[in-house]
């Protein structure tokens, strides 16, 4: 259970006086829902004003303070244009205050004629005229700092409200006992946390109060991954051993790469002691991660227990069911699949497969995990794309059956320095070579002027019985006009090349989505227009061709990942990146790479080097806090110091138990990371 002294934090945002329903909704849309989230909403700058008497023409360019009064209204001749009010300083110099798209009855309640009014914006000139454009109002002769912060907004709520919100938010934190050790504390100079949170909002510049909010995010962090794993070690599953013959059964078309050797040995070693497996699998699309699944769920299966193999989609479900019966043909091994779509006999007919213990292997969506679904003996839990699912689900999956052993793989290559960060619980396998056989794809570079060629190209392509992917660019933070984008494509190449072409967007509902996948699957749709929705790890040999729009707008990762999509057949595959022409030096090397090399790996420690920590973890786990309060510089400078002091707290200071332990308990809370707390019979 929270700490009763966190309650005022974790009260719904409406506690917080002044908002209504009507604020609610701005506020929403930036993520903050409860108090704690308005107190963690940091500044993202600051405005410095200068207070005046009178107008100089010296402050050009300035945010300044002053008292005016208005004195004439001037509408302007056209419906769009601005409305502007004359106004004078104490000395009578003269300023145009501008207001665009308001009506002119709301702008003159704003500021009656012959009243004095408290004025604050940018100081700016238009031809011989000095203006300012929608300037704030204060109250009489109060209502401005000198400094005021500006938060990061959404339309309908301007920086001042939120400020207000933010100071009533840290009045109802409360003192907190100090979590950190009071050496490494000493060695810092870091303030006490309540303190560090009033001084974050209040000053920009005050270094050691961010400081000191983004390690203890970062100690949260780390201590509830001790806590799982240990936890984790402490549980008696059982050990498994399989006596290899189901595995000398499998007729592989290619004997495994090292990789895969060594990562098969490093699993039947984990499965083998009674303390659960926590390994994450890390392999680059087409490295072969399926091969080391099947083998850990065969091992399972010798030692006489179940296996449950969890894909994020209905659609990868299917295709991995579809793959283990190719790969375990004539093996007596009972393979079923389970989701959301099924219902009635079927499902009872798994449900009940399951429970005797005559399916041997399941796979399926979250549906497989929920409570309707009993195993007879569940030993060994294998998680896909492991990056959509949160610690929380992890814990949840090793809920069923006698803590089974859990392996979670990942197509996302993560540099060695964020795997700490992400899965700092789990013991991490890397598969970092390809399998014989698989040719390199080819990356090009092509300019937008020539899409016109790309077109020809594609036409070409298609007319010859391949297939091909075309990405539309992101547009801006909005699905709306991604989505707009993504019609407009099809719709230019349906009008040229007629219904072979498809579309998929986020937009869609998922049995939608999965029928024009599975068209395109089948061979029925020869181009899928798609935002970047389309699936990792969706396998169609056949597309040996993928277009990237606006290629440079896209993060090195991701522009990775939307090339695996083609290059899993055995013919060549192409992946034509689009570039706009206004370049930045980031995108430049970002492109530059991707032609380069395929390598994931490499591709994954350039993009931490080109784009931060922080940007790389906002791809926010599923089911997880993201983090709020550290930033990418924070990240690099302080993780190996919160894991070693959540290290020193659980070897050295009694772990939750002692005194700075119960401080670290509420920590845990504090950030959302209290399923380390939940796992330990004191919690």
């Amino acid at each position: 259970m929270r700490p009763d002294i966190l309650n005022p934090l974790f009260a719904e945002v409406t506690a917080l006086k002044g908002v209504g329903p009507g604020l609610a909704k701005p506020l929403d849309k930036l993520g903050l829902h409860r108090v704690v989230d308005v107190a963690f909403h940091l500044p993202s700058g600051f405005i410095d004003r200068v207070p005046r008497d009178e107008l100089d023409m010296a402050d050009v360019g300035r945010t300044i303070a002053i008292t005016l009064t208005p004195v004439e209204y001037r509408m302007s001749a056209s419906q769009r244009g601005p409305m502007r009010v004359h106004a004078t300083d104490a000395k009578g110099n003269y300023v145009s205050l501008i207001y665009f798209g308001g009506s002119s009855g709301w702008v003159k309640k704003l500021l009656p004629l012959n009243e004095s009014k408290r004025v604050s914006g940018k100081l700016e000139m238009y031809g011989q005229e000095l203006q300012i454009i929608h300037p704030d109002l204060g109250d009489g002769d109060e209502g401005f700092r000198e400094r005021e912060a500006i938060y990061p907004l959404s339309e309908g709520i301007t920086s001042r409200r939120l400020g207000q919100f933010a100071h009533e938010a840290i009045e109802r934190a409360p003192d907190l006992p100090e979590w950190i050790e009071p050496g490494l504390k000493a060695q810092h100079q870091w303030p006490d946390w309540r303190d560090a949170l009033t001084r974050a909002h209040a000053d920009p510049a005050d270094t050691k109060a961010r400081e000191r909010l983004a390690y203890d995010e970062l100690f949260a962090n780390q201590l509830a991954f001790m806590l799982v794993r240990a936890s984790s070690r402490a549980r008696r599953g059982r050990a498994l051993a399989g006596d290899g013959r189901l595995r000398d059964m499998l007729k592989l078309p290619y004997a495994p790469t090292a990789a895969q050797a060594r990562t098969i040995r490093e699993i039947e070693g984990d499965i083998a002691q009674s303390s659960p497996m926590l390994r994450l699998l890390q392999g680059d699309v087409g490295s072969g991660k399926t091969l080391v699944a099947t083998m850990a769920l065969l091992m399972a299966v010798e030692a006489g227990a179940q296996g449950a193999f969890l894909a994020p989609t209905e659609i990868l479900a299917r295709q991995h069911y579809e793959t283990l019966q190719r790969m375990l043909a004539g093996l007596p091994v009972n393979v079923a699949v389970l989701t959301g779509r099924d219902k009635g006999r079927v499902r009872e007919s798994t449900l009940m497969g399951l429970a005797d213990g005559s399916i041997h292997i399941l796979v399926g969506t979250h549906a497989i995990f929920q409570e309707a679904v009993a195993y007879k003996d569940l030993a060994l839990v294998v998680v896909d794309e492991q990056h959509r699912f949160g610690v929380a689900q992890r814990l949840l999956l090793q809920g069923k059956g006698n803590a089974p052993h859990l392996l979670a793989m990942t197509a996302t290559p993560i540099p060695r320095t964020l795997t700490l960060a992400q899965y700092g619980e789990m013991d991490v396998s890397r598969l970092d070579e390809m399998p014989p056989g698989r040719q390199p794809i080819e990356t090009r570079v092509v300019s937008e002027d020539r899409l016109g060629e790309v077109a020809e190209a594609l036409g070409r392509h298609i007319d010859g019985g391949g297939q091909a992917y075309w990405v539309c660019p992101l547009v801006e933070e909005s699905e709306k006009s991604d989505l707009a984008a993504a019609e407009a494509r099809a719709a230019a190449l349906q009008s040229r090349f007629g219904d072979r072409i498809g579309l998929i967007h986020g937009r869609m509902k998922p049995a939608e989505k999965d029928a024009v996948m599975a068209a395109f699957a089948g061979g029925k749709l020869s181009v899928l227009v798609a935002t970047t929705v389309i699936e990792v790890g969706v396998d169609v040999p056949n597309a040996t061709l993928i277009v990237i729009e606006h290629a440079d707008r896209f993060g090195l990762a991701q522009l990775h990942q939307l090339r695996g999509r083609v290059g899993r057949g055995s013919g060549q595959s192409i992946c034509l990146l689009i570039r706009g022409n206004a370049l930045s030096d980031t995108s430049r090397a970002r492109l530059a790479l991707m032609r380069e090399t395929n390598d994931g790996f490499r591709i994954a420690e350039e993009d931490l080097r080109l784009r931060g920590a922080g940007e790389m973890l906002g791809t926010r786990q599923s089911g997880e806090q993201g983090y709020r309060l550290a930033s990418p510089e924070h990240f690099a400078a302080l993780q190996q110091t919160a894991h070693d002091d959540a290290r020193l707290l659980i070897d050295r200071d009694g772990g939750l138990d002692g005194p700075r332990g119960q401080a670290a308990r509420t920590a845990l809370y504090l950030f959302e990371r209290d399923a380390g707390v939940a796992l330990l019979r004191s919690g």
